[in-house]
């Protein structure tokens, strides 16, 4: 059995708050929306263990095609939904240092775990103050492969409750801070998380600048009888990331970004940068 089977890994999940100013605790306007088309992956061949310690891996990967949009459904109540309608999870062939093979690669397609969320403004002055309660829908693979490791999925069904707040600076709101607290409740004996957030954008011409902080701590909850599958979505997780991303506006209502992120402090997630890139649209 390869290194890749006998340790659980995980992908960077910043791609959750990967938009253009959108987010935050501001809200859309009633009728208004931002929709997003984009795409990450990562491939890495070391691993942060358990302890924190990198260690080598059989290369594996992930990519993810998804959908991100948000929608006004009053002025107050916000729609938001990530859905990955296609996700690939991938290992690589093995072989020995004279080319024998020790074991096949192999893949795993279909689409990934979804995430749909209600995010309720309370404050929108000089501070936007929003509450959100975010589900997470098991619609990915969660044993595929001939081994049953490769995952586009953890099989569970959570619940997140988080709390939002962003203000925006300068007179003409060239610059932004933002940031997010949460609990994460995992269901199938998974731990529960404490996640948190913290970005900031620049605007200059055309473009915007922004860097986001994301880190995810479990709880390490989960029952006494809990049998992980040790594959891509793992148990007990933790990592802080940081992603920096350029977004460039193409017009008023559209633009394209490209973004990165970077794991430290991290334990059971793949030690490489994952990247992403998206094309978005404003109604």
């Amino acid at each position: 059995m390869n290194t890749v089977y006998k340790i659980s890994f995980a992908f960077i999940l910043f791609i959750m708050g990967l938009q253009a100013h959108a987010g935050g605790g501001w809200p859309q306007p009633k009728n208004s929306g931002y929709f997003k088309l984009g795409q990450y992956g990562i491939i890495a061949d070391n691993y942060f263990t358990p302890a924190g310690d990198i260690v080598d891996i059989t290369t594996t990967g992930y990519y993810s095609t998804y959908v991100y949009g948000e929608y006004g459904l009053t002025d107050r109540l916000t729609a938001v939904v990530y859905f990955p309608f296609f996700s690939r999870s991938t290992l690589n062939r093995l072989e020995d240092s004279e080319g024998n093979l020790i074991q096949e690669g192999e893949s795993v397609n279909s689409i990934g775990d979804t995430d749909v969320s209600l995010k309720y403004n309370i404050i929108n002055k000089s501070v936007a103050v929003s509450v959100a309660l975010t589900v997470g829908l098991p619609l990915g693979n969660a044993a595929g492969g001939t081994s049953g490791l490769l995952q586009t999925g953890d099989g569970e069904f959570n619940q997140m409750l988080s709390v939002e707040a962003g203000k925006s600076l300068g007179s003409d709101g060239k610059y932004y801070v933002s940031g997010m607290l949460g609990f994460n409740n995992r269901t199938e004996g998974f731990s529960d998380e404490f996640r948190y957030s913290l970005e900031g954008g620049a605007h200059f011409g055309k473009w915007w600048s922004i860097l986001r902080m994301y880190g995810i701590k479990s709880f390490k909850n989960s029952s006494d009888s809990f049998q992980p599958n040790n594959g891509i979505f793992s148990n007990d997780i933790e990592y802080v990331s940081v992603s920096p991303e350029v977004v460039y506006e193409a017009k008023e209502n559209w633009g394209v970004s490209l973004g990165a992120g970077f794991a430290f402090n991290a334990k059971r997630v793949l030690a490489a940068p994952a990247f992403t890139a998206g094309i978005y649209l404003k109604i």
